[in-house]
């Protein structure tokens, strides 16, 4: 996956919280604005949540308070509870309210929930988690496509590559480096890695937006990632599985350099 780096770690989009003029000019409550209130909602609620600002085992403020806090309905705070609660961050039981779930509990392959771990405080360790699932992963899933690729699924990993050297800015190039990576895991041919690489896409362009890099760092990236293409093209398993590793060790070595 990407190498290069952007300085600043941008953060998920999320529907703005503004102030609601009460009477006389003055604010009364915080107001969630956009077309989904719950969801809305929920993402402010679930970054809260995995920011630390209600650690596990909190209960939550009730549904008043939130429609209070919001100036949102208590059928849209509740639904956004509900959203919460199919993540994994929260359970919910009569008389007692909504209690966060212990973190082992959280669903992190959700795209929200890894957009909110990647905007936490606890942004390194969001990276270094993910690098090692993508040494757990890649190294054998990448010798499996260069066995198993089709011309077709070639083709898609070829363009990928293609277009992050002709990347006109660095969000381009993280687009196509993700694709490069999920065109792989497809490439594989297991059946199990094919939505596994649709759940991590969000967590590789959040990993690829803290470590893509200009300059000297990009080329060596981009030359890096031309010989995985390269192994997996001319269907040599042990090399490809080499050209990852070797790849997986230079984005290593960028995220223990820290922001340049």
């Amino acid at each position: 996956m990407a190498e290069p780096k952007s300085g600043k770690a941008r953060k998920p989009a999320r529907t703005a919280v503004t102030d609601k003029p009460g009477p006389k000019g003055k604010p009364t409550s915080n107001r969630i604005a956009g077309s989904s209130v719950p969801a809305s909602l929920a993402d402010e609620i679930g970054l809260r949540i995995v920011r630390g600002d209600y650690p596990p085992g909190t209960i939550l403020p009730n549904e008043a308070n939130w429609t209070d806090m919001f100036n949102a309905s208590r059928s849209a705070v509740r639904e956004a509870i509900k959203m919460l609660m199919a993540k994994g961050l929260l359970s919910s039981r009569p008389k007692i309210g909504s209690r966060v779930q212990p973190r082992d509990r959280w669903n992190l392959l959700d795209r929200d929930v890894l957009s909110w771990y990647a905007a936490s405080p606890d942004r390194e360790v969001f990276l270094r988690t993910v690098q090692e699932f993508r040494h757990i992963i890649e190294p054998e899933a990448t010798a499996l496509a260069a066995l198993r690729r089709t011309d077709e699924q070639m083709a898609e990993i070829s363009q990928a590559l293609h277009d992050m050297e002709h990347a006109g800015s660095l969000q381009q190039r993280t687009q196509a480096d993700t694709q490069f990576h999920v065109a792989i895991l497809r490439a594989s041919g297991n059946d199990l890695l094919v939505p596994l690489g649709v759940l991590i896409e969000s967590a590789l362009n959040h990993l690829f937006v803290h470590v893509t890099r200009e300059g000297d760092s990009l080329q060596r990236a981009q030359k890096l990632h031309e010989n995985i293409e390269k192994s997996i093209r001319l269907q040599r398993p042990n090399t490809a599985r080499s050209a990852v590793r070797k790849l997986l060790a230079n984005t290593d070595e960028i995220i223990g350099q820290g922001p340049s």
